[in-house]
């Protein structure tokens, strides 16, 4: 495969883009489907799917079937351990999932080839590819197979967290007042309300009303709070 071919997809600028140069990309290595799938695991929550590719739309019901998904060995095998592998009928036969593979074989689903890439962030990148012929009977050429599979997931891995994960807006930093930040750098410095009321020549009772002000605009319930949210987001 061209390199060309590759960083075209790391590039992708939008789930239509990828989609379409996934599609190509498949046809090219002589696969008629393709799928990206961006496992995201959360605590306590199921993981959610996140999908791109060309599965036909007869075929999406038994896809987003949860329970289904968890009989299927191929993505069982993939969540266990990222090694790409090939599948046709007899690997779900071993796995006693025949009756999968039969009604996934209606809409092209007969052999395949799947990888997958642990990702930052208790994500995983699942990447298949299928058809109806069989593989290569020639050991070389299904290798060569695999090989270009396996540089397509690293080229994808970026793009597909890039694509699924909204770029959050930069929150606006709360505005202190001079008075409200020189009271914090005194905080910072470990000095008391009282302590700082003499360095500053105001009442100590001035001095808290500051550090109340502080608090609520940093959205904070302590002064040792407010010094380390302070100097997280640059104020101090």
């Amino acid at each position: 495969m061209q390199l060309q071919k590759y960083l075209e997809i790391s590039q992708a600028d939008s789930k239509d883009a990828f989609r379409r140069l996934l599609v190509s990309f498949a046809h090219e290595m002589g696969f008629g489907l393709v799928s990206s799938v961006l496992v995201v695991e959360r605590k306590g929550m199921d993981p959610s799917y996140l999908y791109v590719g060309n599965r036909p739309q007869a075929f999406e019901a038994l896809s987003a079937d949860a329970e289904m998904a968890k009989k299927d060995p191929v993505l069982t095998r993939l969540q266990e351990n990222g090694f790409p592998f090939s599948y046709d009928q007899n690997f779900y036969l071993e796995h006693g999932a025949v009756e999968l593979w039969e009604h996934a074989a209606q809409f092209g689903y007969k052999t395949g080839l799947s990888v997958a890439m642990r990702l930052p962030g208790n994500k995983q990148l699942l990447l298949g590819v299928d058809r109806e012929a069989p593989l290569p009977q020639s050991e070389e050429a299904v290798t060569r197979l695999i090989a270009d599979l396996q540089l397509l997931a690293v080229h994808c891995q970026d793009v597909a967290q890039r694509l699924h994960t909204p770029v959050q807006a930069p929150q606006e930093l709360p505005k202190l007042t001079p008075r409200e930040l020189e009271v914090l750098k005194w905080a910072m410095e470990g000095k008391s309300a009282w302590m700082t009321g003499q360095i500053m020549a105001v009442s100590e009772n001035t001095v808290k009303f500051h550090l109340r002000n502080v608090l609520q605009k940093l959205a904070v319930s302590s002064k040792h709070m407010a010094v380390l949210k302070a100097i997280s987001v640059g104020l101090i």
